[in-house]
């Protein structure tokens, strides 16, 4: 049997020591270059304590914006390799242009190669440490699920897929129908009376219930369930542990008991919280505009060539409040692209054209519908607003759909920076699942968080 830890590391607490590791071994490194080299570039004191604070500030944001805190990508190193070389080429440039709180331009310029060479070796071996020892399977966060057994194989698959540290060892079928897999042939099937020594021999972490109905946990798992509690065991119930990992409301879990799990953020109340990102949306449009004012001729002469046809479209969509409005958009399909009716978009629609792709996946297209903010439809962030005729249809078939219209919709969203392409209902589902969770934590560092992952996703031309 592999070798077991009962250590284990949240999602929360790996990122935050990414984050804090990633700073302490460039600073490690760069005191190490000044203390014993001909390395006088930057040097780490109390006199010049402004340099290191700003090229910890820079490491930490320009790391989330080309995703080194992204947990699946953290745990390979080829997926980290070009993330961090261009991290460390644009933090290196910003701090040469921001000399008021960094240190002069050297004589020697090559003093600037070894700075930039010296962030990329920190970064490169101590995330290959990680990978190597905090990310490694003894590390992995063990658990037991109990649930039926005909939903098994989805909420395992949802769990190890959204966090890659996280395994799931056995279940406990509380079903009488028998649970058979091809998918995950080594989970251990867990007799109720052998619970407590399966949690001793595989170092497990916590125990997650995914039972809805009180009647389908029988009285003495209840029991062998408080004594494992009783001994320090975390229990969880799947709807938590799903929100927590997934970040995602399971409102395919929740059932009846919804607002149970769903309070409203205080944020949606909150007016100095709404007030400030009025002010900002509309700071926000004013900056977009401008740069689609100074894009304009180069986006005209691509719709002239590529496009053939007239620049702007609009169509109305469903706002707060379920009220209609009209909303604006760069043209980015061929000119009658419905005239069958609504369809759903993919992501190799046929009909967007050439153009039409370079301004979705560049985000282009949206730069119009900074106006609709400013008239008030629209926010910079919140729920993506559909059609009426999909609404109608996703109301019907998805519960709590309309909740997501109790805010103002936005140009980007938890759901567009994290969800795969709406193409399908299953997809739309995702997206409301993100759109509720949104809705839940609403707040500032959310906000900002949702438009780093917005630059990441411009950067990256990952645009929809």
């Amino acid at each position: 049997m592999a070798e077991h830890s009962s250590i284990h590391f949240d999602i929360s607490e790996r990122k935050i020591l990414l984050r804090f590791l990633d700073i302490a071994s460039v600073l490690s490194l760069l005191y190490f270059m000044d203390a014993f080299f001909d390395f006088d570039y930057f040097k780490i004191n109390l006199e010049n304590w402004q340099w290191t604070a700003v090229l910890a500030v820079y490491l930490s944001v320009f790391g989330s914006v080309f995703e080194l805190y992204d947990l699946q990508k953290a745990s390979k190193f080829e997926s980290i390799v070009q993330n961090i070389i261009i991290t460390c080429f644009v933090i290196v440039l910003l701090y040469l242009l921001t000399p008021f709180f960094t240190p002069t331009l050297p004589v020697n310029r090559l003093q600037i190669v070894y700075f930039y060479l010296s962030i990329n070796a920190a970064l490169f071996i101590w995330r290959y440490a990680y990978i190597t020892l905090i990310s490694a399977t003894r590390f992995f966060k063990r658990v037991i699920l109990i649930g039926n057994a005909s939903d098994i194989d989805e909420m395992v698959m949802t769990l190890q897929k959204s966090d890659p540290n996280y395994k799931v060892v056995g279940f406990i079928n509380t079903s009488s129908v028998a649970y058979i897999s091809k998918k995950f042939k080594d989970l251990i099937e867990v007799e109720v009376a052998s619970i407590e020594s399966t949690v001793t021999q595989h170092s497990i972490s916590e125990i997650v219930v995914a039972a809805p109905a009180a009647g389908k946990i029988t009285a003495s798992l209840y029991n062998k369930l408080i004594l494992l509690l009783e001994k320090g065991t975390p229990i969880r119930s799947y709807t938590d542990v799903y929100e927590s990992i997934t970040h995602r409301i399971p409102i395919q879990h929740v059932d009846k008991d919804f607002y149970l799990h769903f309070p409203f953020s205080r944020s949606n109340q909150n007016k100095l919280y709404l007030f400030c990102r009025r002010i900002l949306d509309v700071l926000f449009s004013i900056l977009g505009l401008t740069l689609g004012f100074l894009l304009f001729p180069i986006i005209l002469v691509g719709n002239f060539w590529a496009n053939r046809g007239p620049l702007f479209y609009s169509h109305i969509r469903v706002g707060i409040n379920g009220k209609e409005f009209r909303i604006y958009k760069l043209r980015s399909m061929v000119r009658n692209a419905e005239k069958d009716g609504p369809q759903y978009a993919d992501a190799l629609d046929t009909r967007v054209t050439k153009f039409g792709r370079f301004l979705r996946k560049s985000r282009l297209d949206e730069i119009p519908q900074f106006i609709n903010v400013i008239k008030g439809d629209m926010s910079v962030i919140g729920p993506r607003p559909e059609r009426p005729f999909f609404v109608k249809e996703y109301s019907n078939d998805l519960p709590f759909y309309e909740v997501r219209h109790l805010i103002r919709p936005g140009i980007t969203g938890w759901a567009q920076v994290n969800a795969r392409y709406g193409s399908s209902e299953q997809d739309s589902l995702e997206k409301l699942q993100y759109d509720l969770f949104y809705m839940k934590h609403r707040s500032l560092a959310l906000d900002i968080n949702i438009l780093i992952k917005t630059l990441s996703t411009v950067i990256f031309y990952r645009g929809q």
